[in-house]
């Protein structure tokens, strides 16, 4: 295999990614993608050269995209008002085939791109390969759901193939009808059914900061329980470092949460020393 033209000039060293590839062989790395990730063209141009990077250098990805800002978009075209409740997009039956329809054009246009890299990857929607089983939240919330089940099968065929599982945040209830899932939730429940190696949850910060605002490499959950409890962690990162906590507690060795602002983050945070967020172990 010939490193030098599978890399880029830009990403993590030679000497380092050599190093790192034979820790992920035969495992299975997930990422989720949303925020600016998606919505800034370089960065998304980026994400997908390093996803087609990882699948040439012969290793298994699973990608799980949000798409929240592409579907508020859609609904204020609409003149629909987003509400939330706890950070969740109160859904209803209007708004959920908004929701399906932002994050179905996302995921195609995810394919697409891939496929120009010359990596093959397949869409998992509610209309394809559905592989989510969800239950409803709460009643106010309308249709989003939690997942209750994961058909695993259906991913690791498309793994074995060598091509990439591109997911929606999105499942089926028990009478085909679907509801949407908070992207980092639905991420943190495929890399626990899988016991995935790594999962990446991409984000527009740094990574967890320390009271100083300083970034925090690595933590074990201990410590990020108690970070939740003392007010450190805040706001929109709680839901986040929840997911990551039940995730490493759950099968999942590492839980990183990776800065998708920086170039090539994701080939950073898996074959160079320094990474590129914060590692969460057991």
């Amino acid at each position: 295999m010939e490193l030098k033209k599978i890399l880029p000039h830009d990403g993590p060293a030679i000497n380092e990614v050599e190093k790192y590839i034979n820790k992920y062989t035969d495992e299975l790395i997930v990422i989720k993608c949303g925020g600016s990730v998606l919505l800034d063209k370089n960065l998304f141009n980026q994400f997908i050269n390093d996803i087609s990077v990882i699948n040439k250098l012969g290793l298994n990805s699973i990608v799980i995209h949000g798409g929240g800002k592409k579907i508020k978009k859609k609904l204020e075209g609409l003149n629909i008002e987003s509400k939330f409740i706890d950070g969740l997009r109160i859904t209803d039956s209007k708004t959920i085939k908004i929701v399906e329809e932002a994050l179905t054009e996302i995921n195609s246009e995810i394919i697409e791109k891939l496929k120009f890299c010359n990596c093959k990857a397949q869409p998992i929607t509610t209309k394809k390969n559905n592989t989510i089983t969800v239950i409803p939240e709460k009643k106010e919330l309308g249709f989003v759901g939690s997942p209750k089940k994961i058909k695993k099968e259906i991913i690791l065929q498309i793994v074995e193939k060598k091509e990439v599982p591109i997911i929606i945040p999105m499942g089926n209830d028990e009478n085909q009808i679907p509801y949407n899932i908070n992207a980092d939730i639905a991420a943190g429940a495929v890399a626990k059914v899988l016991n995935s190696r790594r999962l990446l949850l991409m984000t527009d910060v740094e990574g967890v900061l320390d009271k100083n605002k300083k970034i925090i490499t690595e933590i074990n959950s201990d410590k990020a329980n108690e970070m939740l409890i003392d007010g450190t962690i805040t706001g929109g990162m709680i839901p986040k470092i929840k997911t990551c906590l039940d995730a490493v507690n759950n099968g999942v060795t590492g839980v990183v949460i990776v800065d998708g602002r920086k170039p090539h983050s994701i080939l950073f945070e898996l074959f160079s020393d320094k990474g590129a967020g914060t590692l969460i172990r057991k």
